[in-house]
This record gives C-alpha cells, structure tokens and sequence, in this order.
C-alpha cells in the first residue's frame, strides 16, 4: 500500500483528500502545518507528499526545500496544492524541484491522475535504478573475478572454480592439473615497442592459450606475464605414466603454439613460455599449494633456457633451501675475501696480440669450490649485493691492470661489467673517480659493459649518465646486442664507442644461414655508426675466419683462451701469445 502525506493547513480540505485517498487504497496521513508534515515525512518516507504552499510558519516551499536536501526524501514525489496560479509561482516550485501543481478548486480526476502519473514515473525511476544497481553489482562482482586486460578468470575466480573441480575422494574419474606458464623475456618486448603493443600481444597470447587448452579447461591470469590453467584428466586406470603424458602434451602444444609468430602493430613479434605443472593429488590438494609447486617447476624451465616444461618434483625445493644457503653466505663473501677475478683475453683481429681483458667475477666457496656467476650473480641481483660486489669487481680491475701496465704492457685495457643497479646508482660517477684516483689507472683503458635492457627504461637518463661516465675518459661498450627486441636504429641514440656481439649470433654461424645475415647486417651497422666491433664467444676456427672475413676489430673466446685468474694471465702476456689469424682475412 502506498504512502501519501498531506500537508494542509485548512482542515476541510485535508479531510477531504484524506477521505478520498482511503476509499482509492492508499494509505494516508495528514499534517495541518509545513513544521508538523516535514517531521511525519522524515519517519514515515511517503511514497509521494501533496503539501499546500500558503500556510503559517513553515510555507510549502519552505517544505520542498527541506525534503529535496534530505538524501533519504530527495526523490519523493513532491505535488504543490495552490489556489495561485501565476507562472511565477510555478516557476519558484519547479526550480525548487516540484514534480507538479494542482490549482485549487481541484477536481477528483486531476488530483488522481497526478498522483497516479507521478507513482507511475517513480516507480519506472526505481525499476531503472535497481537495474542499474544490479548490474553495476554484475560487473563489479565481474571485475572482481576477471583480468581487465585479456577478460580471463583472475586468481580469485581461480580458487573458486578449482573447488568446483577439485574431486570428492580418490575414486573420483577425473583427474586435475595445474600448469603455470609464464612468457620468457616479455619485458623487452614492453620496453622496446611499448606497452600497448605489450597489451595487444597478451590478449593474443591469451587467445591462443584459450585455443588450446578448450572448454574443459580454465585458463586464469595470475600476473602482467603469468597465466594459471587448470584442467582435468580422465583417470587412465592405475596408469600414471599416461596420465603425465596426456599433460606433457597439452604443456607442449602450448608451448609451440605460443612460439609461433604473432602479426601485431604491422610487425612479426616471436614469443616463447616456460611451464611448470603440479599434479593433483600427488603434488598437494588445495590450489595455493599446487600453484606454488607449479611456479617452482615454472622456475626450474626458465632456469634451463625457458620455452619448455617441467613437472614439479620434490627434488626442486631441495634446489630453493640450497639458494638460501647460498643467499646467505654471499652476504659474506666480500668481507671473507672469497670472490675472484678472472680475466678473458681480448685479442685485436688485426694483429692477433692481446689487447686487453674482461674482468669476471667468479666465488670461490669456502666448502662448495668455484661457484659460476650463472649461480650467484642473480642472487646479488636479488639482494642488492650486486652493489657493493660490482665496486669491489671495478676497484680490483683497475688495480690489476695498472700493475700489469707497470710491468711493462702499457697499453692494456680492461673492460668491466655494470648491473643495472650500479647503472642506477647517483654517485656511480664519483665512485668512478675516487677509484681512478687511488689506482692511477688512466680512464682511456677502461671499457664499461652494459645490456642494451638496462638502457631503454629511460633513454634520456640513461644517456645523460652515459655521457656524465665518457667525460672521464673512459669508453662505454654495448653488451649482448640483439638478444632483444629493440630495433638497431636504437644504437645512435647512445654514446657508444664498442659493440659487443652476442655469441649467439656467432655460434655455428656458418651452419645457420640466418644468423649469418643478422651478424653481417650488424656489423655493417656498427661501421656506419662508426662503432669498433668485438666479437664474444668464437670457439671455432670457421668462427674465427667469419669475423675475420667482416672486419671485426677484435674477439673473445674459448678458441684463444678460457678466462684466467690473474697470475695466468700474466703468463700469457709474458709469453706474448698470439692468436694466428686465417691468411685471407683482411688487415
């Protein structure tokens, strides 16, 4: 039953709308003054209010206002009753926010038919409001369960819908997996192309994975590159060798799926994934668990090169407690003098004679041996011991060199590795200086290495530090170039004095045509931007004549030597050992 309140200062009026608005069902109370409706309506909230204009003390617009600034009577249809009938009366009600004017005397039909066609607009109001509450409430109960990006299931609504899957009892038919796949190197693709062209790649690699592993299947974004599947198995009997077959298929047909070209923004992008997989029941029972044991499996594929699979073993988290272990000791290292230098021969491909040396840090663990870099380096990284391990590594360098040069090699050079976090270091350059001045090392020997990721973070910091570092002297060298995705072009934007190139690309390079075209293509590169060239990784004598053969400057590797501790390499510059050069390279 709906609610009116009247508020009428003359009673036979009141009691004349009162009489009639019972006989018509509605219920209604009655106020003979503007103070005493304005009170009923904030108790009762009518469904809609006729109030007169003219009355004592408190007048019908002095009502209108109160109600309209009530949040809980705002919208309550509001009918003036008046006997004036001047449009400036009307006007002062409407922009008071009226909904309509009856002009006393009043018929039964006009005062019905207002009241009928007001209840009738509120009622379509409220039935639009609650439509739009409730799907508002839909997509925000959507946003909630969804990536907004690629519109996949998110962690939230993965749990949910794991537990819809997860079996009853052991007997249960059905069998669960979860798989975490994660895309290898996608930052450089943001870095290089931006984010939106990252964006786009993901809704594709969303779509594809999507493709693959069908509807039975959920497939969840856990993270910018992460993503969540879970699927179930049909139990195979007591066989779980089929079973880990079944999933090592569906691992790999993402896998090949994934690294197939993606044409986005009127260019080809080439993605690979790493996946880890956990088995439900073997490997936990509740998702938390089984996707912790899925990343640690997903960690161990990246671990090995990525683009592969691994099924998740205990044998991992013996692999995580030894990392710790070594976290540990690392903290260590530098005050217990455990870390060492080596030193890899840099050979000019003009003369053959060693010309200079790159300085890498090697551990040598008290109880563990020699320690590679591959194992510690990302722990420092992690920690930010990287920090102070990079001053000691530049400071050692710089000492060992200058010694070498005052036993007569005078032009030795020495080149040093920055990590991104001594790049970003704001004293990096004073560092720089106080290390110069104690050694005696002139700059002109000294080559500071960094990675082409390190740089496009911020091209115009990073090229106000590079040229804050060359003005001491020394010169900058770009490591590992073209393992990303940046375009060559990229280069002139740097002061550069050396290119770098990544073995990668020298690696068999005469059994892989395609290789060979992207090598010859950056070196011509580097010539044009008049960059000298040295080639890493040359092992083989073929190797050796194709550098040779382009006109590099010179090389590094396995073929002329191994990295050295520093009393060997000394030998070999005693020994004045030469590289012998192919007779028809170019001199």
């Amino acid at each position: 039953m709906k609610k009116i309140l009247v508020i009428e200062d003359e009673d036979f009026v009141r009691e004349n709308i009162l009489d009639l608005l019972d006989v018509e069902g509605f219920e209604a109370i009655g106020a003979e003054n503007g103070q005493i409706g304005l009170s009923l309506a904030k108790k009762m909230i009518p469904d809609l209010i006729l109030c007169d204009v003219m009355m004592p003390g408190l007048d019908g617009y002095g009502v209108l206002t109160a109600i309209r600034q009530d949040a809980l009577m705002a919208s309550i249809p509001f009918i003036f009753l008046t006997a004036k009938a001047a449009k400036a009366d009307f006007r002062q009600g409407m922009e008071l926010g009226a909904d309509d004017y009856i002009t006393k005397p009043f018929t039964r039909a006009e005062l019905l038919g207002a009241i009928a066609s007001r209840l009738k607009k509120k009622a379509a109001l409220e039935t639009l409001y609650h439509t739009e509450l409730q799907q508002a409430k839909e997509e925000l109960n959507y946003l909630i369960h969804h990536d907004s990006l690629t519109h996949l299931p998110n962690h939230l609504s993965l749990r949910e819908q794991f537990k819809q899957l997860q079996p009853k009892d052991t007997s249960d038919e059905k069998l669960v997996t979860v798989l975490s796949l994660d895309l290898d190197r996608f930052n450089q693709i943001n870095d290089n192309l931006g984010q939106a062209v990252g964006d786009v790649l993901l809704k594709a690699v969303a779509d594809r994975i999507k493709a693959c592993v069908g509807s039975p299947g959920i497939v969840a974004r856990l993270n910018t590159t992460q993503f969540a599947i879970i699927r179930a198995f049909d139990r195979q009997g007591d066989c779980p060798t089929q079973y880990k077959r079944e999933v090592g298929n569906l691992a790999q047909t993402l896998l090949n799926s994934l690294s197939q070209t993606f044409e986005l923004a009127n260019q080809e992008l080439f993605i690979t994934a790493s996946i880890g997989i956990a088995l439900y029941p073997r490997d936990g029972t509740e998702i938390e668990q089984l996707l912790n044991h899925a990343n640690t499996a997903l960690t161990q594929a990246k671990q090995q090169g990525g683009n592969q699979y691994q099924f998740y073993t205990t044998a991992f988290n013996i692999g995580s407690s030894d990392r710790l272990a070594l976290q540990s000791s690392l903290r260590h290292a530098l005050e217990r003098h455990e870390l060492l230098l080596y030193y890899q021969p840099q050979v000019s491909l003009k003369t053959g004679e060693i010309v200079g040396a790159e300085a890498l840090v090697r551990w040598q663990h008290p109880e563990r041996g020699l320690i590679s870099p591959d194992k510690f380096i990302p722990i420092a990284e992690e920690t930010g011991l990287i920090v102070p391990i990079g001053e000691w590594v530049l400071k050692t360098a710089c000492q060992q060199t200058k010694i070498w040069q005052n036993a007569g090699f005078s032009h030795l050079r020495i080149s040093v590795n920055l990590s991104s976090r001594q790049f970003s270091q704001i004293d990096l350059r004073h560092q720089l200086v106080a290390i110069l001045m104690e050694t005696g090392l002139d700059p002109k020997y000294i080559e500071l290495e960094l990675t082409e990721s390190m740089l496009v973070h911020n091209t115009e910091v990073a090229i106000r530090r590079l040229n804050a570092l060359k003005s001491l002297g020394v010169e900058i060298a770009i490591d590992d170039f073209g393992t990303g995705y940046s375009s060559l072009s990229y280069l002139q934007q740097f002061p550069f004095d050396i290119l770098k190139i990544d073995r990668c690309f020298i690696h068999k390079i005469t059994d892989n045509p395609n290789n060979a075209a992207i090598t010859k293509a950056i070196i011509e590169m580097a010539k044009t931007l008049n960059l000298k060239l040295m080639v890493e990784g040359v092992e083989t004598e073929s190797e050796l004549s194709f550098v040779c053969q382009n006109q590099c400057d010179g090389m590094q590797g396995y073929l002329f030597s191994r990295p050295l501790p520093s009393h060997d390499f000394a030998q070999l510059l005693k020994n004045n050992k030469r590289l012998p050069l192919p007779i028809n390279s170019t001199k």
